[in-house]
């Protein structure tokens, strides 16, 4: 009989289960988790940031800040299509099952949100331009 050796989602953990990590292994999948709430909470922070400070100063990086911002919610995302692929892989169907529906409403609110505010910043970024000329 032949023994099947898996490659861990584990930092350098070689084994032959698949959900488990050895001890002192870093799983990979609760840094998917961490990363997408991190880059979330940077793509909501970034264009509120701008607002606010739309009075104090004139910021001639606000179209990057709305591109870094839309980009951190697209990479926050895609790692939460990655942990869903992820549970696919090591077959936890409960798990995919419990998580699939709040899953599918945050990532449609963060995306949603992420769009709205960056677009309010850009309007008045862009009214403010032109009554700057």
């Amino acid at each position: 009989m032949k023994r099947l050796v898996v490659i861990h989602y584990c930092a350098g953990v070689i084994g032959n289960e698949k959900t488990k990590c050895k001890k002192g292994g870093l799983d990979m999948a609760g840094l998917l988790n961490f990363g997408s709430l991190i880059l979330g909470l940077i793509a909501l922070t970034i264009p509120v940031v701008n607002f606010i400070q739309y009075k104090k100063q004139i910021n001639k990086n606000r179209g990057v800040l709305s591109f870094i911002s839309t980009s951190s919610c697209a990479v926050s995302l895609c790692f939460q299509i990655l942990y869903c692929y992820y549970l696919v892989e090591i077959e936890d169907w409960s798990a995919l099952m419990d998580i699939t529906g709040a899953m599918a409403f945050v990532a449609m609110l963060l995306l949603i949100i992420t769009i709205i505010l960056n677009t309010i910043n850009l309007i008045v970024f862009r009214d403010r331009t032109i009554n700057d000329r």
